[in-house]
């Protein structure tokens, strides 16, 4: 039966595992009141670590590598969305937030293919909202990305709309700049539209090469990539992929930008200049995007985990003269959980029944109310 304590309409919980696949993160998160534009503010938010073999499961998968027979997708699927409903359960137990007082999770899940091209057009993210729902008895919407599909557009990015909806500014041009396993951007001019658009890989392949040659999981503050120098030659090759110079909408994923795509390239490259021009290559395409699409940009405010990484913040510093390149903590979101903080806020607005994907960024042909919703 469930509780008596009626649900919070102010508490939802966000729950995202992105193309790192590094962990799986959580954020509960407080609306001031029930409007898109609505202030919010994060209570709680972490970042739970995946089981190693099941993290590189989905890694493989998400790159293409696995072909699997159809029971042990299924069985996949559903033990992801077990891992994501303990994820939101161990949050609310140390924030000390009873289920029934949470309006809703808004859970993204694990992407393991994205075909924006294909005929038909199909993205997939895994984690069965059912079992999220019956294990945590919260309302559960998940789904988010294949009704903006289905409408023609990419499903990707989806947070743009979020970042409209927080840290647009009516004084200058800003953009929004997300560095997780895929680097993607936010155009949020003082007048005019709302655009975004993946760029390219970002720490997708920074860790997987780091992973490699020296057995840490990611580059603490670019500082393997820092031993090395950039290859020129190697940079090119990278930078001649069709891909970059296509127009948005587009977006990618670990399946397009993986370890083989960047062994096809290579020469004798040294693993530290490999790692030096892979970062150099995450600032590049960066810097190039944001010059053709919105060149007064006058300050860019990045999040994702890339953040933390001193060595790519300088560079794309250094690539964007005269530009304020800055966490999106100095505008009270926190950079760790902002995408999680959005799916949070996605849910909100499909159970308001207002539209979460923005036209303009995706390709879509049409304002689309999306996700689906899992009865508690």
């Amino acid at each position: 039966m469930p509780s008596p304590v009626a649900p919070s309409p102010a508490l939802y919980l966000g729950l995202i595992s992105g193309t790192s696949a590094d962990g799986i993160d959580a954020a509960l998160v407080r609306f001031e009141e029930d409007a898109p534009g609505a202030r919010c503010e994060l209570l709680l938010g972490r970042t739970y670590p995946w089981d190693p073999a099941l993290r590189a499961t989905l890694i493989a998968w998400g790159q293409g590598a696995i072909d699997a027979p159809i029971d042990e997708i299924g069985r996949l699927d559903a033990h992801t969305g077990e891992v994501f409903a303990e994820a939101a359960l161990r949050l609310l137990d140390e924030a000390q937030v009873p289920a029934a007082a949470v309006r809703a999770i808004g859970s993204h899940g694990q992407t393991i293919r994205h075909r924006p091209h294909s005929q038909p057009a199909f993205t997939w993210q895994i984690g069965d909202g059912n079992v999220i729902a019956e294990r945590t008895g919260i309302d559960t919407v998940a789904d988010f990305r294949r009704r903006d599909v289905a409408a023609g557009g990419h499903g990707a990015p989806l947070m743009p709309a979020f970042h409209n909806a927080l840290l647009r500014s009516p004084d200058e041009d800003r953009a929004v700049l997300n560095l997780g396993g895929i680097g993607n951007l936010t155009l949020l001019p003082r007048q005019g539209e709302v655009r975004g658009f993946d760029t390219g890989p970002a720490n997708a392949l920074l860790d997987a090469w780091c992973q490699r040659h020296t057995g840490r999981a990611f580059d603490q503050d670019g500082a393997f990539a820092a031993r090395g120098r950039v290859d020129a030659g190697l940079l090119a090759r990278l930078l001649d992929e069709p891909w970059f110079a296509l127009p948005p909408p587009k977006s990618t994923g670990r399946e397009q930008f993986h370890l083989g795509w960047v062994e096809g390239k290579l020469d004798a490259a040294s693993a530290v200049d490999v790692q030096a021009t892979l970062l150099e290559l995450t600032a590049a395409t960066v810097a190039d995007a944001l010059r053709a699409t919105q060149p007064d940009t006058a300050r860019v405010l990045v999040c994702g985990g890339g953040v933390h990484n001193r060595a790519l913040m300088a560079r794309l510093a250094q690539r964007l003269p005269g530009v304020v390149v800055e966490s999106t903590a100095a505008h009270g979101l926190d950079p760790d959980h902002v995408e999680a903080m959005g799916f949070a806020w996605l849910a909100r607005e499909t159970l308001a029944g207002r539209p979460g994907n923005l036209p303009s960024v995706t390709g879509a042909r049409g304002w689309r109310v999306l996700g689906a919703v899992y009865p508690r």
